[in-house]
This record gives structure tokens, sequence and C-alpha cells, in this order.
């Protein structure tokens, strides 16, 4: 065991936690004021149910003994046998304690991104019961299929350093659907639908970037080059892909948004996560800057083509940013920055890129079938979607009974 490791960990566990919060804040600011609270409730009361899930069933889900690299095995159920040894098939430095604390926070924030595509009209014991659901039975298996010794997709040769498919693709696509089957929010395209608190979006956008660094860099599970290399091609590749927003923007509209440079930064960091530590620093600005112009394409031209209501572009940013980062890891991936990953299309083996697509089929797929499955019998017991008059009045009073801008006399 390495001290050196384990405090590195330990610190990026700490940084990733964060980004929760720093997700509330970033989609708390883009909704409508009357919305604000229960659009944060939805990342804060993730923190404490998914924590606690992870801890009970989920690692061993996602991390245990495998089944048929399908599922892992109920072994290290309330982390049975999971302590300060470490575990070498995953972390030999570090506790597998550590190792667990840290992929619990990507359990946290991946659910919380879904529900930026259902803000501002969805129930919240719907919610609460749809998230269970989804950790449990999306994405643990999914973690499992990628990350886990055994898993399918791990041993078909994909390559996901810090979660492409298994916290961006499945999130951004799961909210797609969720969007669909709820429906548009009332008065959408006639009523006024404007961030209400810019200012604190670009604070979350701040947060995720710091966190980021714990996200990608951390996942080198170490205090090591390859931790270095992550994290200053997450660095790169955020930049550009803000700096491609901005250009993009002001072509296609006439203006740069701040909104816009900051959705365009976490578009980069988006899509850089799948390959940051496969890629050269050089390979990152690439897959940045053309990061932020597809997913700038997506939410301001094709979205509104198509007509669907991704509130908060979750799917615009999480599931069209993921799938062109696990792409580009596919052409990009070279074994001069991680011989323990693979050469990609550009490095003389193409046969990566398929495997990454084959890893995105699967994915989407799942996400896609698996969430609508569970949509359609949470709405047998219970109704998904608030009342006309509840989304009227606003969720913050109508289901919290707070404010989040009281009148002062």
């Amino acid at each position: 065991m390495n001290t050196g490791d384990t405090a590195f960990v330990l610190v990026s566990t700490a940084l990733v936690l964060l980004m929760t919060p720093g997700l509330a804040f970033f989609y708390g600011g883009m909704v409508r004021k009357k919305n604000v609270l229960s659009t944060i409730m939805h990342s804060w009361i993730i923190i404490g149910l998914i924590s606690l899930q992870w801890i009970l069933i989920g690692y061993t889900l996602a991390f245990g003994p495998d089944f048929h690299g399908i599922i892992g095995s109920l072994n290290w159920l309330g982390l049975n046998g999971v302590g300060a040894a470490p575990n070498p098939d995953y972390a030999a430095t570090i506790p597998a304690i550590v190792f667990m604390a840290f992929q619990m926070m990507f359990a946290v924030i991946t659910p919380a991104l879904i529900s930026g595509s259902f803000a501002e009209r969805m129930r919240f014991p719907a919610f609460i019961i749809f998230t269970l659901l989804w950790a449990t039975l999306i994405y643990d298996p999914l973690a499992h299929w990628v990350w886990g010794v055994g898993g399918f997709l791990r041993n078909l040769g994909a390559l996901d350093f810090a979660g492409g498919n298994v916290v961006h693709i499945s999130s951004g696509y799961s909210g797609l659907i969720v969007a669909l089957v709820l429906g548009k929010r009332k008065g959408l395209g006639r009523d006024s639908m404007a961030p209400h608190h810019i200012p604190f979006t670009i604070l979350g956008a701040g947060l995720l970037w710091f966190g980021w660094f714990g996200f990608n860099a951390g996942s080198a599970l170490g205090a090591n080059g390859l931790a270095g290399i992550a994290l200053v091609n997450t660095n790169t590749a955020a930049a550009a892909a803000a700096i491609a927003w901005a250009v993009v923007e002001r072509y296609h509209r006439g203006k740069s948004t701040v909104l816009g440079a900051a959705s365009g930064a976490v578009a980069g960091l988006v899509a850089i996560t799948p390959g940051a530590g496969f890629v050269t620093p050089l390979s990152s600005i690439l897959i940045g800057f053309i990061g932020g112009v597809i997913c700038y394409l997506t939410i301001s031209v094709m979205k509104a083509k198509f007509g669907y209501d991704d509130a908060l572009d979750a799917f615009g940013c999480h599931g069209i940013g993921g799938t062109w980062g696990a792409l580009a890891t596919g052409i990009f991936a070279t074994k001069a920055i991680n011989p323990a990953g693979a050469n990609g299309l550009l490095y003389g083996n193409p046969s990566q890129l398929g495997i990454q697509a084959l890893s995105v089929a699967a994915t989407v797929a799942f996400a896609v079938i698996g969430s609508w499955i569970l949509l359609k019998v949470i709405g047998l017991f219970t109704t998904l979607r608030v009342s006309e008059d509840q989304e009227a009045i606003g969720l913050d009073l109508s289901l919290h009974g707070e404010e989040a801008y009281p009148d002062f006399i």
C-alpha cells in the first residue's frame, strides 16, 4: 500500500463529491426562479440516497466477483470483506475501502445528471423511486460491464478511463427517455423559460471543472504520471470546447454568451472523460473542440428541430458529448500514453474504433430500454408528473413548501 496514492485518491474522492453540489448550482441557475430549490434538491438528496445504496448493495453489484460478465455477485453486500487491505484486481496500492468511496462519488453524480432533462415537471416521490431503481438496475450492471473484472465490455477491450459510457452516455440517453415520457413543460415555446440566475450556473460550472480533476486524474488511482496526463488533458479539452462553443455561437447567433462558454467547458469535460488517460494533450484539443461544436449544434439546432424538451440539456451535453468522447478514444488512443490501454485508429488499430462503437451501442440500448421500462412500471403505481396547477405555481412551493427568493416588506 502506498500512502501517496492513498492520499491522492482520498482527495480526488472529495473533489468528485464536490461536483454534485456544483451540478446543483449549474442546473439551479438555468431553471425559472419558482423551480430553483426543487432542482437543487434533486442533486442534494441523491448524495444521501446513493451513498447509502452504494454501501448496501451498489458496490458489490458493480465491482463484486463476476457473474457471467453481466453483474457482480453479492459477496460484498454491505461492504462485507471490503476494508483496509488493497484489492489488486482494481487498485493494488490503496485500501479497497478508499477505492469503494471513490467509485461511490461516480455513482452519486450519474443519476443527478439525468435530472437536468426532466427539470421543472417530475413529482418528487416518482423521482426518488426512479433514481433508486435506475442506480441499482442500470448504473450498477453497466459499471460492471465496463470496469468490473470479468465484465463483458471490459473483456471486449472497450476503453473508458473515467466514465464516458458508465456516467455520461448512460445518464444522457436515460434523461432523454424521461423527458420524452413526461412530455414537454407547459408553455414551452410560448412562455419564457430563460435561466433565472446565470451567475449560479457559472459558479456550478467552475465547481464542476475543479472537481473534474479528481474525476479524471483520480481515475489513475495513484499519484503518478498518468494522473498528470489525465489532468492536463482534462483542462485542455475543457478550454478548447469553451472556445469552440463561443466561436460557433457568435457565428450562429451573433453573440458569444457566458452561459455558452460555461456549457462549452462542460461539454469538453464530458468529451475527454473516456480518453483522459489514453490520449495525448494535442489530441485532447481536437476532442474538446469538436465536442464543443457537436454539443452546441445538438442543443441549439437539433433540439429545436425535433421538438423534445431536454430542459437543461443533459442529453445534448452528456449523451452526445459522451458518445463523441467514447468514439474519439477509439481514434486517438495510444499506448505511448498508457501501455495498459490500446492504440486507436490513428495509431494503426482501426478495430479499436469498432470496439468503442459497439460499447456505445450496448450502453445506449441498455440505458434507453431500461429507463423506459422503469418509467412505465413506476407509472403503474404512482403519477410521474406534477399537476398543471403545481407546475404553474412552481415546484418549490407546491412540492417542498419553500421559496428561494421570498419577498420581504
